[in-house]
């Protein structure tokens, strides 16, 4: 509808802009890759060099950027869209929030978290029917989560199979009362089975006072040192160590819930996304990200989407009704839920105060008619 005649997809994550590598994409190229799992574009980590990024597209003569992931996606985004601003050139720079882990703040949710969520319900599912099949059966299911553990959070929710949930933003210990081993020991008792879910970054702190740190990855990513195996290890230990025998499975669906192809509400909703952020780089604006607000479609300055991280609050309703449908203990002391509610409020204070960076205020997301051909 807008005349739009050539189309470039570039291959490989930002590394593809200056290795020139890309393909054409067409009406016919992309009919029904919405079936498929993946990404036809391919991704990769770091590879983000400025200068050449910018240098590639005005090479290239390219007027519109559509920016596809993850917080350090939108980052990068934001970083293009500086110096585009800083040469002068008519080219919209535009982000669309797609990542599994939930954790981009200000949107209701990002593309790709309705589906994850369904497909952990068969990891899940399975590891109950594991457990509930041997005597003092375990099943641990190990979700991904890297710093924000929503998919844990609401796959726990929605399968209501599950008696104890870990993630990153909620501490929990091992020994003594009121830890995990004699949660562990009392669920056994009464039910003679259990179903832990825990995402991958829940413990961190916990395993790395007996292991060295495993540094970061191209992106500038901590690596995480597996939990899942690191739990199983620990929980097989300390019942070995009380002459207990245990049954305990462990799934790491990590890569099969990342390779399905989307489901029915991230259809919709990615159309949405896609309809929104074309009609506003057409628009003229620029240096936004595109999300739904409250139920509404709106453009966020990148600044707002990439100064913090969206995170599970461990001190609102939707973790107390987890804590309620698992009955697992909160492994909370009174200083964490106060540390927990000074957070939210510098968060809350932090989205609804004046912008954290006021040298693009007047510029970011404005209109620039000019700026699209």
């Amino acid at each position: 509808m807008y005349g739009v005649t050539k189309i470039l997809g570039i291959q490989g994550g930002y590394r593809g802009f200056y290795a020139r590598n890309t393909i054409d994409l067409t009406p016919k190229s992309v009919n029904d890759i919405h079936k498929r799992g993946g990404t036809i574009l391919g991704s990769s980590r770091g590879g983000h060099d400025t200068m050449k990024i910018v240098d590639s597209i005005q090479y290239r003569g390219i007027n519109q950027v559509y920016v596809i992931g993850g917080d350090g996606s939108q980052r990068g985004a934001g970083v293009i869209f500086e110096e585009v601003r800083k040469r002068g050139l008519k080219v919209a720079v535009a982000g669309i929030p797609k990542t599994i882990d939930n954790d981009i703040p200000v949107i209701d949710k990002s593309f790709g978290f309705d589906s994850a969520v369904e497909e952990a319900q068969r990891a899940i599912n399975a590891a109950h029917v594991e457990a509930g099949s041997a005597d003092n059966g375990i099943g641990l299911v190990k979700l991904m989560g890297r710093y924000s553990g929503f998919i844990a959070h609401y796959a726990t929710l929605a399968s209501r199979d599950v008696d104890c949930c870990l993630i990153p933003e909620s501490p929990f210990y091992l020994e003594g009362e009121g830890g995990l081993f004699k949660y562990i020991e009392k669920r056994l008792k009464e039910n003679g089975h259990m179903v832990i879910v825990v995402a991958e970054g829940a413990g961190q702190k916990l395993i790395a006072e007996n292991m060295k740190e495993m540094g970061q990855d191209a992106s500038g990513n901590a690596l995480l040192l597996d939990v899942g195996l690191w739990l199983s290890q620990k929980i097989n230990e300390h019942f070995k160590k009380n002459k207990t025998t245990i049954n305990l499975k462990y799934i790491d669906p990590t890569y099969m819930i990342r390779a399905i192809p989307s489901n029915a509400s991230d259809n919709v909703y990615c159309t949405l996304l896609a309809h929104s952020v074309v009609h506003g780089a057409m628009a003229g604006y620029t240096g936004f990200t595109v999300g739904q607000v409250n139920g509404r479609h709106c453009y966020i300055p990148f600044y707002r989407i990439t100064e913090k991280q969206n995170k599970v609050s461990i001190t609102d309703r939707m973790w107390a009704r987890l804590l309620s449908s698992t009955n697992q203990p909160s492994f909370l002391s009174k200083q964490d839920v106060d540390d927990a509610k000074v957070e939210d409020e510098r968060t809350a204070k932090l989205l609804d105060g004046s912008p954290s960076n006021p040298k693009v205020e007047d510029k970011v997301a404005s209109s620039n008619s000019n700026g699209v051909k």
